[in-house]
């Protein structure tokens, strides 16, 4: 047995409802797709008993009527774990996991800026990576968003 399979039979063993969720896509790649509710759980075994303590890289993506979150860690072992978990557009709330990692923070503050997430528990500081006159409104990475209309000769370089 790989050590790709060997992660993903703990995985589903912990967490049956994992079942037909969690995909050893090549070597050293494996993704899981869970429901939000079961996320933490996941991430802090994944963490501790399956020794992924690093975090990579967190990705959000629009996925129309959802915010999809995929967390990337890794470990000793040189796989990389992909938790990928969902919450509602119409309400995008996730936890902070900065507890967990410190440098989830400027993933998170990508997310809140970028998409419009809502990540709870993250500390109240500097936007990143827009600048602090963007309208609070606006996200420019979720499908709907459309570039505001600028009369020619008003568009300002930096």
């Amino acid at each position: 047995m790989t050590a790709e399979e060997t992660v993903q039979q703990e995985l589903e063993k912990k967490f049956p409802a994992l079942a037909g969720k969690v995909r050893v896509q090549r070597a050293r790649r494996i993704f899981v797709d869970v429901e939000y509710q079961d996320f933490r759980p996941l991430l802090e075994f994944a963490i501790g008993l399956l020794k992924f303590p690093y975090l990579c890289v967190i990705t959000g993506l629009d996925e129309g009527d959802q915010l999809g979150i995929i967390y990337h860690m890794s470990g000793e072992s040189g796989i990389i774990l992909s938790i990928k978990t969902r919450v509602p557009m119409s309400d995008p709330k996730v936890k902070t996991v900065t507890d967990l990692f410190p440098s989830a923070e400027i993933y998170e503050r990508e997310m809140v800026d970028l998409l419009g997430a809502k990540v709870e528990g993250l500390q109240a500081a500097f936007r990143y990576p827009l600048t602090d006159d963007w309208p609070t409104d606006q996200f420019p990475l979720r499908k709907s968003w459309k570039t505001p209309d600028v009369p020619k000769g008003e568009i300002k370089h930096v």
